[in-house]
C-alpha cells in the first residue's frame, strides 16, 4: 500500500479509502444490499491487513449502523491512532428548523451521535455531507470549528458541492480564523468526469485532497457485460445515476475491458489506477474480500500516458444526477436520497 497526506494536514492516509456505505443493517436504511456485522468485521480486518488505514462512513448510512459496525470492528482489530476515520453529517431536518435548532447546534449534536455510534472520542475527518440551502454555511463552519477545537475532529471536509461553494466556505473560514475544509468528496470516475471542469483544478491549486465516491460507478467499471451482483440488481439509486447514459458509458467500459485483457489485470485495477492519477484516495466500497484485493492491486498498477488517453477519449459530457442534481436553491426542501428512517438515528 502507498500513502499520502490529507490536504495540508499531517494526517497520513492510504491511497485507497475503504468506503463503508455497504456496511450496516439492510433492514434499517436506504439500501437493501448492505452486509451484516460479521461480514463487515471480516472485510475491515482484511483491509487493515492489506495496509488500508482510511475508512469513510456516515451517520446516514443504514441509519447509523454502518458507523456502529465499523467502530466495533476497528476497536477489535486496530489501534485507534493507526487508523483514519471519516464520517459525515446531514443537513438540518425540518423539525430542527421549525424548533430553531441552529446549524451550529446541529453540527455539535450530530458529531456526538456519530461518536457514540463509533465508540470513539474523536474522528479524524468530519465531512459536511450534502449542501444545506436552508442553513448558512457560516453557521455550519462555526459549529465545525468548535468541534475541532473540542478535539472531536482533527480536520473537516465537504462532499457533494460545487467549486464555488467550497471556495466561498473556505474564504469565510479564513476570514474568521476557523478550520477550513481540507478535502472534498464528490462523484467522480471514468464515466462521470464533470469534476474536471472546475473542482479538480481548484482543489489542486489550494492543496485540497480529492477523495471521490462511486469510484467504480457502483460496479459498472468493474464488471463485464452479463456479470451482475446484488447491488447491481437492487441499487435503484445507482440505476437512476447511470442507466440514462448506459450506451455512451459502455464505450468507455469497453476500453477498460480491452486494457485489462491486454495487461492481464482486472477491470477494477484499470479503473482505479486511472482514478489514482487524478485524486488522493478514492473511496472504494467493499462487500466482498475480492473487492479489497482489486482496490489494493490498483495502487501498484501504472497506466501509460497512451492508455490514459485511450480511456478518456470516448467520454462525453453528462448531466448531473443524484445528490448534485439537487444542489440548487429550488430543491432546498426536496426529499434527499439519504432522508429515510430517521437520518439522525440516536
Amino acid at each position: 500500500m502507498k500513502y499520502t497526506t490529507l490536504g495540508n494536514t499531517d494526517i497520513r492516509i492510504s491511497r485507497i479509502c475503504m468506503g463503508c456505505m455497504g456496511f450496516g443493517n439492510a433492514q434499517t436504511g436506504q439500501h437493501s444490499w448492505t452486509v451484516d456485522e460479521e461480514t463487515t468485521r471480516t472485510i475491515v480486518k482484511y483491509g487493515l491487513e492489506q495496509g488500508i488505514n482510511f475508512f469513510d462512513t456516515a451517520i446516514a448510512y443504514q441509519a447509523g449502523t454502518s458507523e456502529m459496525y465499523l467502530g466495533r470492528a476497528l476497536k477489535d482489530f486496530a489501534k485507534r491512532e493507526d487508523v483514519v476515520v471519516a464520517t459525515k453529517f446531514l443537513p438540518r431536518t425540518a423539525d430542527e428548523i421549525e424548533n430553531g435548532i441552529s446549524g451550529r447546534e446541529h453540527v455539535k449534536n450530530s458529531i456526538d451521535i456519530s461518536l457514540r455510534h463509533l465508540g470513539m472520542d474523536y474522528v479524524d475527518l468530519y465531512i459536511y455531507h450534502i449542501w444545506d440551502w436552508n442553513t448558512s454555511v457560516e453557521d455550519f463552519l462555526h459549529g465545525l470549528n468548535e468541534v475541532v477545537k473540542a478535539g472531536k475532529a482533527r480536520a473537516i471536509g465537504i462532499a457533494n458541492c460545487f467549486g464555488w461553494q467550497l471556495a466561498e466556505a473556505n474564504d469565510i473560514a479564513d476570514r474568521n480564523g476557523w478550520s477550513k475544509f481540507v478535502s472534498v468528496q464528490n462523484h467522480y470516475n471514468l464515466i462521470m468526469r464533470e469534476e474536471e471542469r472546475e473542482m479538480n483544478i481548484y482543489a489542486a491549486e489550494r492543496g485540497i485532497s480529492l477523495t471521490p465516491y462511486s469510484a467504480l460507478a457502483s460496479g459498472r467499471l468493474s464488471k463485464r457485460q452479463g456479470e451482475t451482483s446484488k447491488r447491481l440488481q437492487e441499487d435503484a439509486y445507482a440505476k437512476f445515476k447511470y442507466d440514462a447514459t448506459a450506451d455512451q458509458d459502455q464505450k468507455v467500459i469497453n476500453r477498460v475491458m480491452e486494457i485489462a485483457d491486454k495487461r492481464g489485470v482486472s477491470m477494477t485495477d484499470v479503473s482505479l489506477s486511472w482514478l489514482l492519477t487524478k485524486v488522493a484516495a478514492p473511496s472504494v466500497g467493499a462487500t466482498k474480500m475480492h473487492h479489497v484485493d482489486g482496490a489494493v492491486k490498483a495502487v501498484e498498477l501504472e497506466l501509460s500516458d497512451e492508455e490514459i488517453k485511450y480511456l478518456e477519449e470516448p467520454y462525453v459530457p453528462h448531466f448531473l444526477e443524484g445528490v448534485m442534481a439537487q444542489n440548487t436553491p429550488a430543491a432546498r426542501n426536496a426529499k434527499h436520497v439519504w432522508v429515510k428512517n430517521g437520518e439522525q438515528s440516536k
